[in-house]
């Protein structure tokens, strides 16, 4: 698979996951500006590709510059426009916030050492990111058995990373383990990234799959079809509480009314550590046409008004594990989380 987003020739070089399955076509940023704008319609997403995306972000920016004057203001003016394009992703400010350190460290050489400090540590993000994601998915293919069903939601594949994924990583590790599993991919309103991108991602990975409509989980749940729920994560308060893809908590009501495990697959990139609880988490509000409108064609009343919450917060009471590059964490989250710092 070509990788989500690369550093080439001076650009920053992302899949655009709009138009994905149909039609594979690929966007070039010249600037932060046209990172924070392919952040913001979604060309690229999943919260480590966006923080992938932010570092290499701020590395354009910088290297636009000519000269060291008001160096420091245009440092902030370029982690400012990144820092506002996605309010939930915790791995976006966690990416920007580690660039932060070191352009603080690096701003007094030559500008040119600093340019090329700030590209050295985009790109060390950008490589440890498969790492981190092949971990996960080591740590959490050990919860998948021979003959297991999976249900995921969303899209937390490669597409949402550097490469590997998280929650299909862990599928993918299973599968490349010799285990002989199927997959329910839930569509994922309004955006699709399940019916889009999930399943794009498994039929090329050879995996066998089914795409259902978000709806479809409980039934499927109540006749035995389902084993385990595996899914990523934009961002988890220390108690466990996890933001992901708006239906995630529907999900995993329904996993512990029926009695299937629920899994959460995410880096350590993506746990808040200043927030005590889920409540906390800010939840980015996407644009209606999002869900009033399919490929630009309106699919509601002209004047019907919507609602379009991108994200919600699934308790922690309802997550049987926690799976991240150091291993899988479980209840009481307070206290194993705490240990992950």
């Amino acid at each position: 698979m070509h990788p989500t987003i690369e550093w080439k020739d001076g650009k920053v070089v992302m899949i655009d996951q709009r138009r994905l399955p149909l039609e594979e076509t690929y966007v070039e940023c010249a600037d932060e500006e046209q990172v924070a704008a392919a952040i913001e319609t979604m060309i690229i997403r999943g919260a480590p590709a966006i923080g992938v995306a932010a570092a290499y972000g701020v590395a354009l920016g910088v290297a636009r510059l000519s000269d060291r004057d008001d160096l420091e203001a245009e440092y902030d003016r370029i982690q400012r426009r990144l820092f506002r394009t996605r309010p939930t992703a915790r791995n976006l400010f966690w990416a920007l916030e580690r660039m932060k350190a070191i352009f603080e460290e690096q701003k007094e050489r030559p500008l040119a050492a600093l340019k090329q400090r700030l590209l050295d540590e985009a790109t060390a993000i950008d490589h440890e990111d498969e790492d981190i994601c092949r971990r996960i998915g080591a740590h959490g293919a050990e919860l998948i058995k021979d003959g297991d069903t999976v249900l995921t939601h969303c899209n937390a594949g490669g597409l949402a990373t550097a490469g590997y994924g998280t929650a299909i990583g862990v599928i993918r590790s299973a599968w490349e383990a010799g285990r002989r599993i199927r997959v329910f991919a839930d569509e994922t309103r309004p955006f699709l990234q399940g019916a889009r991108l999930t399943a794009w991602e498994l039929e090329r990975l050879g995996i066998p799959y089914k795409v259902i409509t978000d709806n479809m989980a409980g039934w499927l749940m109540q006749k035995g079809e389902i084993s385990l729920a595996v899914v990523g994560a934009d961002r988890i308060a220390r108690n466990g509480d996890t933001a992901n893809k708006i239906g995630t908590y529907s999900v995993a009501v329904l996993g512990k009314e029926n009695g299937i495990p629920f899994y959460v697959a995410a880096p350590l990139s993506t746990f808040d550590f200043s927030l005590e609880q889920g409540g906390l988490i800010p939840i980015e509000e996407r644009p209606a046409a999002e869900v009033r409108e399919i490929n630009g064609r309106l699919i509601v009343p002209p004047a019907a008004a919507v609602r379009n919450p991108a994200f919600d917060v699934t308790p922690h009471r309802y997550i049987t594990a926690i799976i991240t590059e150091k291993g899988v964490v479980r209840p009481p989250f307070e206290r194993t989380i705490a240990a992950l710092r």
